[in-house]
């Protein structure tokens, strides 16, 4: 069965480098604890893998947040770690913790017994990518992602999450052929993992390296980057006659940025410590530019609405004017320089959005 004809496409044009009517705006995390609705659904469900592995209850949560905002995407409800959940390692989260493994992977045996898992142990992924891309019924594209390598690798060695990463960090230092062994399979279960999302109907794909920003100048490269390109040089960059936009963010990757525009995507999340004025000279514009996606502070979000609009504003004009007319030139997606936090208010996520929508028109209208 075909899906509904796209009524706003202004994210997918904008991840493309094309010109758009304002600047599109989604946020990371949107569908979450900050809404009621969600922690309504999360307590039918009874556990946050209940939620995420519940066909209606994934539909019903990405929905959510565009019932009361109008933003420019949905994004997938899962988890950046189910692809090593579905290696075997027994994902799982208590409530107000974050994601723990019951199994972790450490020693030489630990690596040699990894391997992509069987995508049928991740079916309820894919089958909540249809669900979700049938009732939208065109209203905005839908985003798959995943976790990359690196970051995948952080929690799959900690065994959760990491203050120090210590152990991920020894690992990878004493023994860095066991480290690759480790990123090469995550690179190739993640490359398949998102094509499977975008054969289900996931219309872009993001990739979410969490945890590179941890990393030491050269590590980085060797150990995240490279990684991520071995991802992407596996994506699809088509389905069904449509262009499939690939985002790479890398969190505390703003050092790298000469490093990453050489990368085969399409799009660059930033965190809030970059100047989006400096990102765009550096990697926005000329040959082999990338569209750029982020970078409001997301604490922002608990300051009073005029200053919530203040704060959009600098942002907005950091990036400055967006490229206009045909063809293609520099644009911009608005975003959290990560993601929501679960403490904030949900009304003040509205005046977020409409101070992107209503500011970056006006931006367009200016000579």
């Amino acid at each position: 069965m075909p899906f509904a004809p796209l009524k706003n496409d202004s994210f997918l044009r904008a991840c493309l480098r094309q010109s758009t009517a304002h600047t599109p705006v989604w946020l990371m995390r949107q569908a979450g604890r900050y809404l009621p609705e969600y922690r309504a659904t999360r307590a039918q469900a009874g556990s946050f893998m209940g939620l995420a592995t519940n066909v209606d209850h994934a539909t019903e949560v990405t929905l959510q947040p565009l019932e009361r905002y109008p933003l420019d995407a949905a994004i997938l409800f899962s988890d950046i770690l189910t692809v090593p959940d579905a290696m075997g390692l027994g994902l799982s989260f208590a409530i107000g913790e974050g994601p723990k493994f019951e199994k972790t992977v450490r020693t030489e045996a630990d690596v040699a017994a990894l391997a992509v898992p069987d995508m049928d142990k991740l079916r309820y992924v894919f089958d909540a990518v249809t669900s979700i891309r049938r009732a939208l019924d065109g209203r905005v594209p839908l985003i798959g992602f995943s976790g990359s390598p690196w970051t995948l690798a952080c929690y799959m060695v900690e065994g959760g999450g990491s203050d120090d990463y210590r152990l991920v960090k020894s690992l990878m230092y004493s023994r860095p052929d066991l480290m690759h062994r480790i990123l090469a399979t995550n690179a190739d279960a993640v490359a398949v993992y998102l094509n499977a999302q975008i054969e289900a109907g996931a219309q872009a794909v993001m990739i979410f390296d969490s945890w590179g920003g941890v990393l030491a100048d050269g590590a980085f490269q060797a150990f995240s980057l490279a990684y991520t390109k071995r991802v992407l040089s596996q994506l699809k960059r088509e389905h069904e006659g449509a262009t499939i936009p690939r985002i790479v963010f890398t969190k505390g990757g703003g050092l790298w940025l000469d490093d990453m525009k050489p990368l085969d995507c399409e799009v660059l999340g930033l965190d809030w410590t970059v100047s989006l004025a400096r990102a765009r000279a550096q990697v926005g514009e000329g040959p082999g530019a990338k569209a750029l996606q982020g970078n409001i502070d997301p604490n922002v979000l608990f300051a009073p609405p005029a200053a919530i609009e203040a704060e959009v504003v600098k942002v907005l004009e950091s990036f400055g004017r967006p490229h206009t007319g045909p063809g293609t030139g520099p644009t911009h997606i608005f975003n959290l320089g990560h993601g929501i936090s679960q403490h904030t208010p949900p009304e003040h996520v509205s005046a977020l959005v409409d101070a992107v929508h209503s500011h970056s028109r006006r931006l367009r209208q200016t000579a």
